[in-house]
């Protein structure tokens, strides 16, 4: 799956998600877990399928609210939410959107228990892994995606039966119920079970006359090129739910979503932190030091930026609001410009030149490899130079006494014993 630009595609703009649990229920971030209950009741009684009956938008709605009470309902959940957003796995939930409902309501409301099957085999989901860049982000363009999915089957509209047939009877096993029940005995007595049933797997139809295009299956694969638009300001590491353009339902269920997971491609210029997009100007040593004025990239246009002089490497000077607009909320981040001094590896002669006066106007002492090595060179050879004369005239006066011990002894001097 990858992003592509086919001409002449059937486009579908897609609702941005996640939405912000807490603004989809209408309750404060510190709300506490009795006022959030309270809300969800209100919202959900308002959006259920059954009060508004195809009505898709008021469906997904019903849904988006299932999805911010499961994990505002959880402490563990809700605290990964609060801190890092739903693009957070364990701030997601993935379930059975009417057994929350159930879990709240009971079985006393109509639409309170899970739906038959009788209502058809819905969709499956689907994923998609999607890299945009840093314009399309900050413009929150609409990008197309290219999914592979299984559509309905056009010939028989998802019936799975061939149209103009009496293609579809009650099931004979279980007469149409979807379950099928059994009695057994047991220390307490007779108990009955009912599981679904293994023919038609609940939909207490089966087919007698398969589609001759789809051979049944109610569906095909195909591969369709999907819109999706992007919140402004979006960065990697969202998701964001497309209603319905996952796999197609049969037998009249409901098609699933397809999940777009975001990644941010590498900028050329700027790196992205939060909202602040972060820029490296290279500049000059005679410039740092005498300041000048730069013309510095930002994703509006050129913008000019003066360094005063005397400006160190790594400093680091604010564009405000030249940065990334904040998601959800007003203003943009600031353009971080970071400063780096370039030192240059070579010098013309009289740049050389220019250079030595400075140092020698700064005070600052320049030694030469050569002229270094000469003088530690004479400072060795002075050192090697004194210890060979010591050594000579320690020769001479042991010859000298030698000589005068011999001379004493010859002449008649005391004998040793």
């Amino acid at each position: 799956m990858h992003e592509t630009r086919p001409s002449g595609a059937v486009r579908y703009t897609a609702r941005p998600m996640p939405t912000d649990y807490y603004e989809l229920l209408g309750v404060d971030r510190d709300a506490d877990e009795r006022t959030i209950k309270a809300a969800y009741r209100k919202q959900a009684l308002k959006y259920h399928p059954d009060r508004n009956p195809g009505d898709s938008e008021a469906e997904e709605t019903f849904k988006s609210l299932n999805e911010a009470y499961a994990v505002l309902s959880d402490p563990e959940k809700r605290q990964r939410y609060d801190n890092f957003g739903s693009a957070d796995p364990g701030a997601q939930y993935s379930g059975d959107i009417f057994d929350i409902f159930a879990s709240v309501f009971g079985g006393g409301f109509a639409g309170g228990a899970r739906r038959p099957r009788s209502q058809g085999q819905p969709g499956e989901d689907l994923e998609a892994r999607v890299e945009i860049t840093l314009d399309q982000a900050r413009e929150g363009a609409t990008i197309q995606v290219e999914v592979e999915r299984m559509a309905r089957c056009e010939h028989c509209e998802g019936q799975r039966a061939e149209p103009g047939t009496d293609g579809k009877g009650r099931c004979p096993t279980c007469g149409g119920a979807g379950q099928v029940r059994a009695q057994a005995q047991s220390l307490f007595g007779t108990v009955m079970t009912a599981r679904t049933c293994p023919r038609c797997q609940g939909a207490g139809e089966v087919v007698n006359e398969p589609c001759t295009a789809c051979s049944g299956r109610g569906r095909h694969l195909t591969t369709s090129t999907v819109d999706v638009s992007l919140p402004r300001g979006i960065d990697a590491g969202y998701r964001l739910r497309v209603p319905r353009q996952g796999n197609a339902g049969v037998d009249g269920g409901r098609d699933g979503d397809l999940y777009v997971y975001l990644e941010l491609a590498e900028h050329p210029q700027f790196v992205r932190e939060e909202d602040d997009l972060h820029y490296v100007l290279e500049v000059g040593p005679a410039q740092a030091a005498l300041g000048s004025s730069f013309e510095v990239p930002t994703l509006d246009g050129p913008e000019v930026l003066e360094i005063p002089p005397g400006t160190q490497p790594g400093d680091e000077f604010r564009l405000r609001g030249k940065g990334m607009p904040r998601l959800r909320q007003g203003g943009s981040g600031d353009e971080v410009v970071s400063v780096q001094v370039v030192i240059p590896e070579k010098l013309s002669g009289r740049a050389k030149e220019l250079m030595e006066a400075y140092a020698d106007e700064a005070g600052e002492e320049i030694e030469e490899a050569h002229t270094l090595m000469d003088r530690l060179k004479n400072v060795f050879g002075r050192r090697k130079h004194g210890r060979g004369r010591s050594a000579e005239h320690g020769v001479d006066g042991g010859s000298t006494a030698s000589a005068r011990g011999a001379s004493g002894g010859d002449d008649g001097g005391p004998a040793e014993a």
